[in-house]
Parts: structure tokens; C-alpha cells; sequence
């Protein structure tokens, strides 16, 4: 949606159909999108241009990147698998686990868990510069053992990492060509759990507080029109949160969404502007903007679930995400390349400063005069 020299949206060739993917954060709820991505990866009239992703989604993504590199797509699935199986095997004797009666009752949170209130308590009288002082990280293990940043910098998919600069509050999105381990573990940086990762002097926390993910990088950077966002974390979330741990869990959802839905209404104003012909010959795109789903299971789901990393939770999550790409396919496949799936509208119907008609009129004329609808940086920005 940036102001960009037009180019060819490479959506169709042979039959087959070229998209961005978005990937949110979210924990071990990432296991999600490995089920979304190995749907994906099987269908043979879908190719994958660009990647976004914040947290959890960048640890996707360098991973998809990495099982990319010999162009193999069940080479890629299988990496993927390898890789959310080594998260369940490294946390598989670790001290946050399900209670037993929370097992019994098949529920997946630790809300219960001794060793999950007691991390939840100290975090808010200590800092992980007092309780970690040597900076230990098990994610930062199994990137080094599992994922080939060689092969990820040379990988033919475009890549965008971003992290949430701690100076500034800006977002700084990182490219396919820089990655390495640190950049991967700043987008995945909770501060109340790891010291922020310092890359060429500045400090960096995770990037879903910014950016989750940043969907502009997209638009500046790949041929293809189609965005298909794989969302992790509930939008809606229907009646008033009375618990503290409900409280919680609900601050967790907005904050990680605040970003990509400001995106999502950017996107949703400018291509009301294109269709009513206020932007010809300004060099504009169009973006279709898709998203995959399963708000009703996820939503299910509170904040403490996203530390657990138990093989059936994420075999779940996994199955969870394979049927939703499988319901997207086999309902909206045909419309790539043609138009957005997601209505963006409807995501803020209801809303006092949804926009509506009389809205977007109102500001046509200060948009048209030679505003920016999305940043000229291609690192940093606001």
C-alpha cells in the first residue's frame, strides 16, 4: 500500500500463485502457524515470496527460510516439524508444566502451575537482570542447533524480523541479509523474562509490542499483491474480563494486536481512496489482504499457555492451524490475485472511530494533498 513504483503482483503463473505471509507472535501458540505453513507448503499452486514476522512468527519464518534453501518443500516441512518437536523435547523436564489437576480436566494453561506463579510473581519485584544474570536463554540453543543462518541469508524468500527498539519505541524491522541468532531472539525479547539482546549498540525488545508483524515491509519490497496474515491472537473477545487473570490475558491480547490493527485500518483507507479515484497516477498499489484463523479455539486459550510447550499442546495447536489453512483453501484459493478475503471493515464495525463512508470523505482531501501512508524507511520506524 506504499507509493512505490507499480510492478507486476506475480500472482499467477502456470497456475501457480505467489503470496506474502504475516506472522504473528505468540509463544508457543506459534505452533499454530507451523500447522498454517505445512498446509501451505503442500499445496502445489502456492509459492511464498515474503515473510513478515514478530516473535514467535520470526522463529517460523527463519525456520521455513532454512528448510527453503534447497527449494524442497517437504524438506521445509520436515524442518519445521523437527524443529517445534526439539521446543517440546528442550522444555519436556523443565519446571512449567500443567498441573495435574488441569491435565485431568483438559485444560492447557498454567495458571496453576507452581512454577509458573512463582516466575509470574518474582518478575514483578525483580527484574531478569537480578534472576538472570548470566542471560540464559533456551530459545537462543535451539536456533544454533536447529536453524543454518547461512542458509537463511542466502534463501530466496524475503524475510522482515522486526523488534521493538527499547530507546526510541520504535519498530526496527530487520532484512533476510542481516540475520542472525540475536536478531531472531530481540523479536522474541518478553523484558519481563530476558535481558533486552543488544545488536551494534542498541537494545531491543520484542518486536509484537511495535510491529506483530509489520505489514509494511510487504508492500515496499515483494511483486505479489496477496498478504496472508496468520493470526494468532484473539481480536474479539466478547463480554468484560472480571479475574485478575482474565484482566491479564485480555492486556495481552490488545497490546499485541494495537499495531497491526492500526496497519489493517491504513490499508482499509487507502484502498477506499483507490476505488473512488483519488490516488490515480500516484504510483499506489492495491494490497489483498487474507487472513487465516481460529479465533474460537485460540481465544479459548488464556496468556499462560503460551509458555507451555508440551508435545500434546503443540501437536494441537499444530492440527488446529493445518484445518484452518485447509478451510481457507478450499473456500478462498481462487480468489488470489483478485481480491482481499479479510473484510477489513468489519473488524471495526461497531467502533466510534470506525472507517466509515463520512470518514474517509472527510479526510480525502487532506490524504490526496501529499500525505504518506506508510513510512519512506526501510528500518526504523515510528
Amino acid at each position: 500500500m506504499s507509493k512505490v513504483q507499480p510492478k507486476p503482483n506475480g500472482a499467477a503463473n502456470g497456475g501457480v500463485k505467489r503470496i506474502n505471509l504475516a506472522l504473528q507472535g505468540g509463544g508457543s501458540h506459534g505452533a499454530f502457524t507451523w500447522g498454517v505453513l505445512d498446509r501451505l507448503l503442500e499445496d502445489p499452486h502456492i509459492e511464498i515470496e515474503a515473510i513478515t514476522g514478530a516473535s514467535a512468527g520470526a522463529v517460523n519464518a527463519v525456520v521455513l527460510a532454512d528448510g527453503m534453501a534447497t527449494g524442497d518443500k517437504e524438506h521445509a516441512r520436515r524442518t519445521l516439524s523437527k524443529f517445534w518437536h526439539a521446543i517440546s523435547d528442550a522444555g519436556k523436564y523443565g519446571p512449567l508444566r500443567r498441573t495435574p489437576f488441569e491435565a485431568l480436566r483438559g485444560g492447557w494453561s498454567l495458571d496453576s502451575s507452581p512454577a509458573y506463579l512463582w516466575i509470574d510473581m518474582l518478575s514483578r519485584v525483580a527484574s531478569p537482570y537480578d534472576l538472570n544474570p548470566f542471560n540464559a536463554n533456551p530459545l537462543r540453543d535451539l536456533l544454533k542447533k536447529h536453524v543454518d543462518f547461512d542458509r537463511v541469508r542466502a534463501s530466496m524468500l524475503k524475510l522482515f524480523v522486526s523488534a521493538t527498539n527499547v530507546e526510541t519505541g520504535r519498530t526496527k524491522v530487520f532484512q533476510s541479509k542481516e540475520l542472525e541468532v540475536d536478531h531472531v531472539l530481540a523479536s522474541a525479547c518478553l523484558p519481563f523474562m530476558f535481558q533486552s539482546v543488544i545488536i551494534d549498540g542498541t537494545p531491543y525488545w520484542d518486536g509484537g509490542y511495535m510491529g506483530n508483524p509489520p505489514l509494511w515491509p510487504l508492500f515496499e519490497h515483494s511483486s505479489s499483491d496477496d498478504v496472508m496474515l496468520v493470526q494468532i491472537n484473539p481480536i474479539r473477545r466478547m463480554g468484560v474480563p472480571r479475574t485478575a487473570r482474565d484482566i491479564l490475558n485480555r492486556v495481552n491480547e490488545i497490546t499485541f494486536n494495537a499495531s497491526l490493527l492500526r496497519e489493517l485500518r491504513t490499508i482499509d483507507f487507502v484502498t477506499n481512496l483507490m476505488e473512488e479515484g483519488r490516488l490515480e497516477g500516484t504510483g499506489y498499489r492495491r494490497v489483498l489482504v487474507h487472513m487465516v484463523e481460529d479465533e474460537l479455539s485460540l481465544s479459548a486459550l488464556g496468556a499462560s499457555s503460551k509458555m507451555n510447550t508440551e508435545h500434546e499442546f503443540l501437536d494441537m495447536l499444530f492440527a488446529k492451524g493445518r484445518a484452518a489453512a485447509e478451510r481457507w483453501i478450499s473456500t478462498n484459493a481462487d480468489d488470489l490475485g483478485k481480491k482481499s478475503t479479510l473484510d477489513i471493515r468489519n473488524l471495526f464495525q461497531g467502533d466510534d472511530d470506525a472507517l466509515d463512508g463520512a470518514r474517509i470523505k472527510r479526510q480525502a482531501v487532506y490524504r490526496h494533498s501529499g500525505a504518506r501512508m506508510q513510512p519512506k524507511t526501510q528500518g526504523e520506524t515510528q
